[in-house]
């Protein structure tokens, strides 16, 4: 994916800079800098002009899963140089997005936060990074002041014209309550990845937070997970056998029925991001998965509760 940097007098492309080579691990679950959205831009300072016709949904609803309130002014200083002027000690809220987006028509002004008492959060800047392997982006960090522990920010709404990856759906005017910082995080994405989108066998960078691994060699399917914000065990190191038979995965198969599986494996690990990926040896069609609660933490050390999610095709 080229990186792009958008700034008030329009686009300019440059060289892929991660804030997660240089910050904790536990901020990595929450962010990095393949695409920065820089200093609040307003609808006025979009970069690329868009017309309203046309970009309504066409039977697939465009709809924001989740908020996460992750980080309460815990940005570090770092943060100025790999995510944007300006982000070090800021809050920063993962948002996902039904479908991956265009992050060509992201701009930081598309975003509005509002806090439980009506006050309008300040956006800095958003970004997709981590989360940019083959079939993720939906998943954008927010970066700004939202709210506090106090007065915590309660609903994001899209006010301008975000876009799907294929053009077809047009996210502005969809919103969402905001979880709050004392929640664990949930999955509340699953889906069956293309197999043109597998990259079995592939190694994560060599950076501690680039891209993820695959699957290994013989995976005969892959179930993408996506929590609400990055998550790793207690601690901040990431995730190994302990988690990967707690997954489980329930099949349909037209001899055996429903049967409950747990995956051989674990993919794109290694990249800090919110996605995990199931990998199966079996057959059978992909209906649910569900995690038990306590052996994952967001970036506040909050441990996960149970959850479980249907699965998309």
């Amino acid at each position: 994916m080229p990186t792009v940097k958008v700034h008030p007098g329009g686009i300019l492309k440059g060289s892929r800079c991660r804030i997660f080579a240089v910050v904790t691990v536990t901020l990595a679950l929450l962010a990095g800098a393949t695409m920065a959205i820089v200093l609040g831009l307003t609808a006025d300072d979009d970069a690329t002009e868009r017309g309203e016709t046309g970009l309504v949904t066409t039977g697939r609803e465009a709809t924001l899963l989740s908020a996460f309130f992750g980080l309460d002014d815990g940005l570090p200083s770092t943060s100025n140089q790999g995510i944007c002027s300006g982000a070090a000690g800021k809050d920063g809220m993962p948002v996902i997005f039904s479908h991956e987006i265009d992050v060509n028509t992201l701009q930081a002004g598309d975003f509005r936060v509002v806090s439980a008492s009506g006050a309008v959060g300040l956006m800095t800047c958003v970004t997709p990074d981590p989360a940019d392997d083959i079939g993720e982006l939906r998943t954008i960090l927010l970066v700004g002041q939202f709210g506090s522990a106090e007065d915590q920010p309660a609903t994001v709404e899209i006010v301008d014209n975000i876009l799907s990856i294929d053009g077809q759906l047009n996210f502005k005017g969809a919103s969402v309550a905001v979880t709050p910082l004392e929640a664990g995080p949930e999955m509340v994405w699953a889906e069956v990845i293309p197999e043109s989108q597998w990259e079995l066998g592939k190694e994560a960078t060599l950076r501690p937070f680039g891209g993820g691994d695959g699957c290994p060699v013989g995976t005969v399917q892959v179930v993408r997970v996506t929590w609400a914000g990055g998550v790793t065990k207690p601690g901040g190191s990431e995730i190994d056998e302990l988690e990967r038979v707690a997954y489980n995965v329930t099949l349909s198969d037209p001899d055996q029925g429903e049967q409950e599986v747990v995956p051989f494996a674990i993919g794109d690990l290694g990249d800090g991001d919110n996605n995990h990926e199931l990998c199966l040896d079996q057959t059978g069609v992909p209906l649910r998965v569900s995690f038990p609660a306590g052996l994952l933490t967001d970036p506040g050390e909050d441990l996960n509760p149970a959850s479980s999610i249907d699965v998309t095709h």
